[in-house]
């Protein structure tokens, strides 16, 4: 298979070789298994999800319907050391649009959960797990904001539970996984 990328300097098309050596045949059989991702094999490259996705329209580089062909074809490596598949809004328009109902945004869930376990997190999401166990939150609220809440009557944001937080992460084994990707203080 050969599949062309555009260079961004010079905005021409450059052809990349697949080889077979770095084709898992095992990989799509992996991935089905995963709970959302039973699907994987139903999808005939019609370009719905590509078509459709919000995403795609605005980056070059995430296309759900090449995501899921390089599953099928077992390229485990270079899916799950590209971060494009963190690039999925799951905004679920491709599963809504999908003629063979295929799971798409699931699917990339799964090759994001198989990333984490090989020990990779996009910074962004460390930083917002870091932030979650530190507030509560995905995001840090400044005081400004609060400040400017409280201005116009709007009520206090509620205090989250952060023993609790704490707990949900280690009950759900997400804190071992966290050791495993690091920087999440």
């Amino acid at each position: 298979m050969v599949e062309t990328e555009k260079t961004e300097e010079k905005g021409t098309e450059q052809k990349m070789v697949l080889k077979s050596t770095e084709m898992d045949p095992k990989f799509k059989y992996e991935i089905s298994k995963i709970p959302g991702a039973e699907k994987v094999m139903l999808c005939f490259q019609c370009g719905t999800c590509t078509a459709d996705c919000p995403i795609s329209r605005f980056d070059d580089f995430y296309r759900p319907r090449k995501l899921i062909r390089m599953t099928q074809l077992g390229l485990k490596d270079k899916l799950l050391s590209n971060d494009v598949i963190w690039l999925c809004s799951t905004c679920f328009t491709c599963i809504d649009h999908c003629p063979q109902d295929v799971g798409i945004a699931s699917i990339v869930r799964a090759l994001r959960n198989l990333t984490v376990e090989r020990g990779h997190m996009p910074a962004g999401y460390r930083e917002q797990v870091s932030n979650i166990l530190k507030t509560g939150y995905a995001y840090v609220i400044s005081d400004l904001r609060l400040k400017k809440r409280q201005q116009k009557g709007l009520p206090a944001l509620p205090k989250a539970n952060l023993e609790s937080v704490a707990k949900l992460f280690d009950v759900t084994g997400f804190s071992k996984t966290l050791e495993k990707v690091g920087d999440v203080k």
